[in-house]
């Protein structure tokens, strides 16, 4: 199983390093768009966001446009002592967040507004690859496996990809989430 794992990721990752910078953003853009027309987004008060980095769907430039939304944005914070995220509020980009692990854009040490799990109604989950049962490969560290079951019960799991990363099947494991949704730049896939 765990070779599968690492084969898959190993093979969608090598995918999704071949897309240019303009094939990201522009594909960024119409997954944003998908999903501030999500009617869970748009009941949505409090919206966490995982911060992108590399050639992820790009959240940072979804975070001011979710603000101006009147949403409260909610960011990780990895510790990797103990593998857990600390959630804190992010009201703006560029004072709240600085490179963290692995120089992924994380909530600064001094700008840190702590935010409960149970107070976020609507989250943007990364990943490597998804299917459509809502199946989800992440990068292999367990943070959000962890952290999901901390959310209420019922809180929408959106996983942002780009068409390439929805394969047939993803391998999984008891203690591995779906996800609800999968939005990518084709399509909005309901998981059932």
């Amino acid at each position: 199983m765990k070779q599968k794992k690492k084969q898959l990721r190993k093979t969608i990752l090598e995918r999704r390093d071949k897309l240019t910078a303009e094939q990201v953003e522009a594909f960024s853009q119409r997954i944003a768009e998908k999903l501030f027309a999500l009617p869970e987004y748009r009941h949505a008060r409090t919206v966490m966001y995982f911060i992108s980095f590399g050639k992820e769907p790009e959240t940072l430039k979804m975070v001011p446009q979710s603000i101006a939304h009147g949403k409260r944005i909610v960011a990780p914070k990895t510790v990797p002592s103990t593998k857990q995220l600390l959630l804190s509020e992010i009201r703006d980009i560029e004072a709240d967040l600085a490179p963290g692990l692995w120089d992924i854009p994380e909530p600064r040490a001094e700008a840190m507004r702590p935010a409960e799990a149970s107070e976020i109604d609507f989250v943007v989950v990364p990943g490597v690859a998804f299917d459509e049962k809502g199946n989800r490969l992440g990068y292999g560290a367990g943070y959000y496996d962890r952290f999901i079951p901390r959310l209420n019960p019922g809180v929408p799991l959106v996983a942002l990809a780009f068409e390439l990363q929805v394969v047939e099947s993803v391998p999984v494991e008891p203690w591995d989430v779906k996800v609800d949704v999968v939005v990518t730049e084709e399509r909005v896939i309901y998981c059932s």
